[in-house]
């Protein structure tokens, strides 16, 4: 995948020296923006080995708006560094989406109560009945989460936009670990948009990515000037079964024509 390859070695050649939480100095650049077509394939890297379906795990567990991992934690665990003993997560991804707290005010009463917003609902509701909306705009960020969340989301933020009769997805992220985080994040919402497209009967567009600050940890360069000399192959196909977003489960999900590069460890920096 071009992009990807495009955008570590801007990373990499233009990008500073800058110390973080972690402990690991990265190599950050700021404000990293790319786009694909999803027309071409689905966006999953092929010069490394790449686990789809932990990547399909999390969309799901993101859809079901838990706030817990236990029960992703039987299929990957990928959160399991920022997940307390229960598994109780301080920032579940799933939860902003499905279920984001909203003080709004009871005119009767006069004070403000919590209602949970169903955002990928509306979002659907919108794409079906008014697609030329500007603002399907779906968040992960709550401030008073972020004040004390080990982890606060690092895609934050994600916009669909209708041109003719073609989805896109536009994502912004405030932080983007380039080796690990950026190729799940672009394969997990890609997966999402062609979900969403099928359901609400559109063809597929763009995924527009944004980074803020897009980094590579100084233990990871190694591992990506290796993959930098592989050379991409085509990529693979994804097919979704025709349901509602709400009902479909991980067998409802077919991976075609993947061939890929052996995998690259990378540490992962929590």
């Amino acid at each position: 995948m071009k992009e990807y390859h495009d955008l570590v070695e801007r990373v990499l050649t233009q990008g500073t020296l800058k110390k973080n939480r972690t402990g690991v100095d990265t190599i950050s650049s700021f404000s990293e923006h790319y786009k694909i077509d999803l027309n071409l394939g689905f966006p999953l890297l092929t010069t490394k080995k790449m686990n789809f379906n932990s990547i399909l795990h999390e969309v799901l567990w993101y859809l079901s708006g838990e706030d817990h991992i236990r029960n992703l934690r039987k299929h990957t665990k990928i959160w399991d560094a920022w997940a307390d003993a229960n598994g109780n997560l301080d920032t579940a991804y799933g939860r902003y989406w499905r279920r984001f707290p909203s003080a709004q005010l009871n005119k009767e009463t006069g004070k403000y109560e919590v209602v949970e917003i169903d955002q990928i609902g509306k979002i659907i509701h919108l794409l079906k009945t008014s697609p030329t909306s500007r603002r399907m705009v779906v968040s992960a960020w709550e401030p008073g989460n972020a004040l004390f969340s080990q982890l606060p989301p690092c895609h934050f933020a994600f916009v669909f936009n209708v041109q003719a009769d073609r989805l896109n997805c536009h994502l912004t992220q405030r932080s983007g670990d380039i080796a690990i985080g950026i190729p799940f994040n672009v394969a997990a919402y890609s997966l999402l948009t062609q979900a969403i497209a099928q359901e609400v009967g559109l063809n597929l567009g763009y995924f527009s990515h944004t980074i803020v600050d897009a980094h590579v940890y100084v233990n990871h360069v190694d591992g990506l000037k290796e993959q930098m000399t592989r050379t991409p192959v085509p990529l693979p196909k994804l097919e979704i079964a025709r349901k509602p977003l709400d009902t479909l489960q991980f067998e409802d999900f077919r991976l075609i024509g993947y061939e890929c590069a052996e995998p690259i460890k990378f540490e992962v920096a929590v």
